[in-house]
């Protein structure tokens, strides 16, 4: 089966038996405010992170698990352990898993958080392993496991933006990231060296080296307005970014505020407006 298409609507289905992870079928809606809505067989399920969902068909059973609700968690402290994961990265304790218990095919959406691009991921095509930023995981079919993986340069994880923690998708089947803006995938050849803003990375092959880099002039560190450090993605593997991190919308959301409203790019026209306004 041909690799599903990047822009929406995208549609897809998992690879023939045999398989550790539930098979899924799915389709992408949307330009940037994205959904991905998965077709269920009978007794199939999918995880999402908590507060992901945007519906669901009569028929599918919410059940709210602890930890990262993938079929290897057997027992207590397995949950346990694997809720202590998620914990380091910063995210719930808590998934939801959505099983169809109707005798038919069920559908449940999921909608992105922000602004972007929803990325479907298929991992057993990736070497069954995926690293991506603390906040990048929305869903996956249900057996996914989602862990953490640790920075191993001391570098990466005090200036990569995202710690020393990033998070670990293993499995066979099909997972779903999210990221900001627009969308890039790259391809680096072995030794090929990319260097990028440290929140623009979202997600990278194992296989990649992610390490941080000095900018390099002190003028350019200080003015330049883009940080004093840069992640660099050594090949070879492919890396996934994004033109508009979370901490970069959020920033410019809490500047806007604080400008008190209206500034017309720095124009006096701004103050006689919001003077017109009542402000």
């Amino acid at each position: 089966m041909d690799k599903p298409p990047i822009v929406p609507p995208v549609i897809g289905s998992a690879p023939p038996p045999p398989r550790v992870m539930h098979e899924i079928d799915f389709k992408i809606f949307g330009d940037d405010m994205q959904f991905v809505e998965i077709e269920l067989d009978p007794m199939e399920a999918a995880v999402a992170e908590a507060g992901s969902m945007m519906y669901m068909e009569d028929g599918i059973e919410m059940e709210t698990v602890f930890g990262d609700g993938s079929q290897q968690n057997s027992g207590f402290l397995s949950a346990l352990v694997g809720a202590g994961k998620r914990l380091l990265t910063g995210e719930s304790l808590f998934m939801t898993v959505f099983q169809n218990r109707a005798p038919a095919k069920r559908r449940v959406a999921f909608g992105a958080p922000y602004p972007g691009k929803i990325i479907p991921v298929h991992l057993a095509e990736l070497g069954g392993e995926l690293h991506t930023q603390k906040d990048a995981f929305l869903c996956a079919a249900k057996g996914v496991t989602v862990g953490i993986a640790f920075q191993r340069r001391i570098g990466a994880g005090l200036f990569g933006g995202e710690g020393f923690i990033l998070q670990r998708l293993q499995g066979d089947g099909y997972a779903f990231i999210h990221a900001g803006g627009t969308l890039c995938e790259k391809i680096l050849a072995p030794n090929e060296v990319l260097r990028v803003d440290t929140g623009c990375v979202v997600a990278f092959q194992p296989s990649v080296q992610f390490d941080i880099q000095f900018v390099g002039k002190i003028k350019t560190a200080l003015f330049g307005g883009e940080g004093l450090f840069f992640a660099t993605l050594r090949g070879p593997g492919r890396v996934w970014l994004q033109s508009l991190p979370l901490s970069r919308l959020a920033d410019r959301i809490v500047a806007a505020s604080q400008a008190g409203g209206r500034r017309e790019e720095g124009s006096v026209l701004g103050g006689l407006g919001n003077l017109l306004d009542g402000d």
